[in-house]
């Protein structure tokens, strides 16, 4: 398959320093990088799943890659064109939904269901020929019915509102969705709704998806591959079977075993991480990871790993990636 969006050395900044102090500061303490390198391939047709801990740069990383935050360095290019040298970057965005973390308050209070999921023709003016049958259209595509058209968000449930978000996410037959959270505020029942919903519509439309989550346990429902965020850098990417049942990275280690598991009967090894997660302008040297990692090495703190092969597959940036063997030991 080829890459449908790929992602070169991408550097996004915020300002640590305003005012006075920022002026006063040397100039490498002025800003913040939340991400710092960041090198990724989205294939045609695949979903993607970006995870990490709140903090990691998976929502920068989205609104990077929808031009929501300006680049300070490296290249985002959809569809073999680099963003920055498109001629219509409102015609590009057009292939490139958007599916919000909150799904009621993500939707204007002050506008029906028919008028949210018609909005993104009204944004990029496309006119249409009856508004009240592409409405219907688009909310049957979603498991809605006619009679939601005349609703108001307050009058949905989060599962209702996630539906209504993804119908305006489809209105204009995007080639790639960003879905922030897609499952978040939902219990579980709604959860298994919505991905079976997501994964029918990736299936009908040859959708390609790139999923912004902190919930693991449905990683093995909806994604072909994960990428693992620290810091604001991949540390680890892989295919899904592989990375839940044999992950390289300690980290990626330590972020399964901390997850819920569903069978009370199950026993699992819980990890518990030294410290807290660095703040992003206090990085520490060599591998970002080892003052928390359970079996860094002396060397760790000066060398700096970059992605590279795994003997498990996929791809790790760990000095001493971790094995089945290491794992059962």
């Amino acid at each position: 398959m080829t890459a449908l969006l790929s992602l070169r050395d991408v550097v996004v900044e915020f300002p640590a320093l305003r005012g006075l102090k920022a002026l006063l500061a040397p100039p490498e303490k002025r800003r913040v990088r939340a991400l710092d390198g960041i090198s990724l391939d989205v294939l045609a047709g695949e979903t993607l799943a970006v995870v990490g801990e709140s903090g990691s740069g998976k929502t920068t990383l989205a609104r990077a890659i929808n031009g929501l935050v300006p680049l300070a360095g490296g290249q985002v290019s959809f569809d073999g064109m680099a963003l920055d040298e498109s001629p219509d970057w409102h015609a590009v965005r057009r292939r490139v939904a958007m599916m919000f973390q909150d799904p009621v308050g993500s939707l204007s209070p002050r506008k029906t269901v028919r008028d949210l999921v018609l909005e993104p023709f009204a944004i990029h003016g496309i006119r249409l020929q009856n508004r009240r049958d592409k409405a219907v259209e688009l909310l049957a595509d979603a498991g809605l019915g006619p009679d939601f058209l005349h609703r108001y968000p307050h009058q949905l449930s989060g599962g209702q509102a996630r539906r209504v978000g993804v119908a305006r996410a489809l209105a204009l037959t995007p080639a790639l969705v960003l879905a922030d959270e897609p499952t978040a505020g939902l219990d579980v029942s709604v959860q298994g709704e919505i991905l079976n919903l997501m994964n029918r519509i990736k299936a009908e439309h040859g959708l390609t998806t790139l999923i912004i989550t902190h919930n693991l346990n449905i990683l093995r429902h909806i994604a072909d591959r994960i990428a693992v965020m620290y810091l604001g850098r991949i540390v680890e990417i892989g295919p899904v079977e592989r990375l839940l049942s044999d992950p390289a990275h300690p980290y990626t280690r330590a972020l399964m075993a901390a997850n819920p598991e569903p069978d009370p009967t199950a026993r699992r090894e819980r990890i518990v991480l030294k410290g807290e997660t660095p703040a992003l302008n206090a990085r520490p040297p060599g591998c970002e990871f080892h003052p928390r990692c359970p079996v860094a090495r002396p060397d760790c703190a000066s060398r700096a790993p970059v992605l590279e092969p795994a003997t498990t597959g996929g791809r790790v940036a760990c000095h001493y990636p971790l094995t089945k063997e290491t794992l059962s030991a």
